[in-house]
């Protein structure tokens, strides 16, 4: 009955969302007797809620995730070299602000990227805003923006965001321009944002990667000045997964259920 004639006001103070729960707040200040103002609080804290879930998940589309991995779906028990309590300091956020790095290296398959995706995760939650891309995509991307037009906008994002995760760094060769590029994004964001970046590699060999010893060394120093460095040891979890004893029907037994898998 109130929300028919007030859905015009309300849209026009783009505050169409409060009919949502209008009615359901009504008769619960009706049923409490709750005064004109608790009831106002009321809407106007049902209002704010919504927002804030509109504006995460907007964030989250935003930053790019290929898909959402959580720390709580993560397997420590499947990777024991991995100081879990350092972990859980990172998953507070508190290095994006005060705009260090975290540099996370070892072989394919121990959860880089899971962990990588998990404390962006953590990082929207906490309000900040967050960027993934694999290098060789992102590189790619800025090459191909400087064509389109889109390519200041696209800067703009890179370092401006309070995190920048760079999955995969070494994976593949640098583009032509590739080495250039990371070195203006390392420089960029020296001091100003923080960068969550990991690699197949060794730290000892990233140098290589950048083909220009002189660039390789400008944006190494910047890179790990301010950062943590975590090496991770251990087997592909997936290779553990495979390797797991078959019944004799040539099914894979079935091991103890863990939190999740740990995706690379």
């Amino acid at each position: 009955m109130l929300t028919h004639p007030l859905l015009p006001k309300l849209k026009e103070l783009c505050l169409g969302g409060m009919l949502e729960s209008l009615e359901q707040r009504a008769a619960l200040a009706q049923e409490q007797q709750l005064s004109p103002v608790e009831f106002l609080a009321l809407l106007l804290e049902d209002e704010l809620e919504r927002r804030h879930q509109r504006r995460f998940l907007r964030r989250q589309q935003e930053a790019g995730f290929e898909s959402l991995k959580t720390l709580a779906d993560f397997d420590f028990a499947a990777v024991p070299s991995l100081d879990r309590t350092l972990v859980r300091e990172l998953a507070t956020c508190a290095f994006i602000r005060a705009h260090e790095n975290w540099l996370l290296c070892g072989p394919t398959g121990v959860g880089k990227s899971h962990l990588a995706t998990a404390i962006g995760y953590e990082a929207l939650k906490r309000g900040l805003r967050v960027l993934s891309f694999g290098v060789h995509r992102l590189l790619a991307r800025l090459q191909v923006s400087r064509a389109d037009g889109a390519y200041s906008r696209l800067w703009a994002r890179l370092t401006s965001v309070d995190l920048l995760i760079l999955d995969d760094f070494g994976l593949r060769p640098l583009p032509p321009q590739g080495p250039e590029d990371l070195y203006e994004l390392l420089a960029a964001r020296y001091e100003r944002g923080s960068v969550l970046l990991t690699s197949n590699r060794a730290p000892t060999e990233w140098p290589e990667v950048f083909g220009d010893r002189l660039l390789a060394s400008a944006a190494l120093d910047r890179l790990t000045h301010h950062a943590r460095v975590t090496v991770i040891t251990g087997e592909s979890y997936r290779q553990q997964q495979r390797k797991q004893p078959r019944t004799a029907a040539g099914r894979k037994e079935k091991s103890p259920p863990s939190a999740a898998s740990v995706s690379e």
